[in-house]
């Protein structure tokens, strides 16, 4: 920590531990959280060691029998009321993760607020409507919780991931300690006051501050954790498979993507640019759904490209803090220097740049910017086309018929979204032959009811909706 740093102030609690129903300082080093705009301190914490962990988990294991043996109705009763808390601290939530990770104001309070509350009232109503008991011949099946779950969340979607993990892990009768990402964990800290005041008792949600070597690997190894739901990279997915293996637990991995938006050579170009563009470069493409590979008719790809350049100048780049801005900074200066490398790496391979580049934008000498940048006539082989960029960053790639198109789009490692513009039959038709969990087609409204994940090397599992539910049930049948 830079202890000749100003700390701002802000609208959230002091950041701390959340273990059996109060707030625990802890006895771990300091830690900054950055403002990532100018690199100022917006507040600072104790890192949870493996002892953290242990009470975490034991307050957990207490609280599961009752909280278990709680009606449904009642379990979501809780969740009702937190959805309704956390939209009452709508403003004080968005102005946090826009300190604590940099996503513009507006798109703080639509997405990273906005998603959340939505996406609790739909878990509710999945567990309102979910069959917890069925007959099979002479055997009664029932769904109970697991246990004691252990989350672990990424910096890009605070709130969101939060919540799609620990919600319905809840409202399955499960109890739960979180591990929030040591950058972005002030959310985290907020989301567990706003629960105890909906009433939710103590020791089923409780929360460890710290970096994944040593929180996360405690969860992950901990013999009484019964799951581990993870969120990240998919690099770090492997590590925490590996350290469950050891229990044996159940493990649920949410991992990268390299997401292809599909433009067909009937399409509304327009939208398809207009849309396109919006999904890649949302969050300042820090999201593993973004669409960051657009592939295009050959013949097409100069319109598409000319298109894509008039739309980019509407992005305007700036203060998160302002609500004119469209896409801010990156989470941390490591984020920016790890997409500015691929910019410079996608030059290097002969891509033709569009807009954007290697170098911070004009009139933005500090802080986690980048150049928001564009790149056609890239080789589906290329680094660019094939890792992880998780910035600002679109390479259009042409392609000569379908079968190429879905060649190219099935062409990596991962497999979490896609998504496909053009006559809605066709579009269909080259949907279900994407190796992905989820496609758009011709931008339909998210569903906070579909599930999410992911094939291949994008982990497993699913989340939102019924799937999300049954991922923290066991089955059990009785035999009569």
């Amino acid at each position: 920590m830079n202890e000749e740093r100003a700390i701002r102030p802000a609208p959230f609690p002091a950041p701390s531990h959340w273990i059996d129903g109060r707030a625990v300082r802890g006895a771990g080093p300091l830690a900054d959280v950055l403002n990532p705009a100018d690199e100022s301190v917006v507040a600072t914490f104790h890192e949870g060691t493996a002892d953290d962990v242990d009470l975490a988990v034991d307050a957990a294991l207490a609280a599961f029998p009752g909280w278990a043996a709680t009606p449904v109705e009642h379990r979501a009763a809780v969740m009702r009321r937190l959805a309704e808390g956390l939209d009452a601290h709508r403003e004080e939530l968005a102005a946090t993760v826009t300190l604590e990770m940099g996503a513009p104001i507006a798109f703080s309070r639509q997405a990273q607020v906005g998603f959340p509350v939505a996406s609790v009232l739909a878990a509710v109503t999945a567990a309102e409507e979910f069959a917890w008991t069925s007959q099979v011949g002479n055997s009664l099946v029932v769904r109970e919780p697991i246990g004691v779950v252990g989350a672990i969340t990424p910096w890009n979607f605070p709130l969101q991931q939060l919540v799609t993990k620990v919600v319905p892990a809840m409202l399955a009768g499960n109890t739960v300690v979180l591990k929030p990402s040591e950058i972005s964990p002030l959310s985290a800290r907020m989301f567990a006051g706003i629960a105890a005041e909906a009433g939710l008792p103590d020791g089923v949600f409780n929360v460890v501050q710290g970096t994944g070597p040593v929180v996360g690997e405690a969860l992950a190894r901990h013999p009484k954790v019964d799951m581990v739901s993870f969120t990240g990279s998919t690099r770090a997915g492997r590590a925490v498979s590996v350290a469950a293996a050891g229990t044996v637990k159940r493990v649920a991995l949410e991992l990268g993507g390299k997401a292809a938006h599909i433009v067909l050579p009937e399409a509304d170009l327009d939208a398809a640019v207009t849309r396109g563009l919006a999904f890649a470069w949302a969050n300042a493409g820090q999201a593993c759904g973004a669409y960051v590979r657009m592939l295009v008719p050959r013949d097409l790809q100069d319109t598409v490209v000319e298109k894509l350049r008039a739309a980019a100048g509407e992005y305007v780049v700036g203060d998160p803090c302002d609500e004119a801005t469209r896409i801010g900074p990156l989470a941390s200066e490591t984020q920016r220097r790890r997409v500015d490398d691929y910019i410079r790496r996608g030059v290097a391979d002969g891509a033709t740049l569009v807009v954007g580049g290697p170098g911070r934008p004009e009139g933005r000498p500090t802080g986690a910017y980048v150049r928001p940048t564009i790149f056609s006539d890239v080789d589906p082989a290329s680094v660019i086309a094939q890792e992880e960029i998780f910035g600002p960053v679109l390479v259009v790639i042409p392609y000569a018929d379908d079968d190429e198109a879905v060649e190219v789009a099935n062409g990596t490692i991962y497999g979490l979204t896609g998504a496909v513009t053009g006559d809605e039959e066709h579009a269909l038709a080259i949907a279900r032959r994407l190796r992905v969990g989820q496609v758009d087609v011709n931008g339909g409204p998210h569903n906070f009811q579909a599930p999410f994940g992911g094939y291949k090397q994008s982990g497993n599992g699913r989340e939102m909706g019924r799937a999300g539910l049954e991922e923290f049930l066991e089955t059990k049948a009785i035999t009569r």
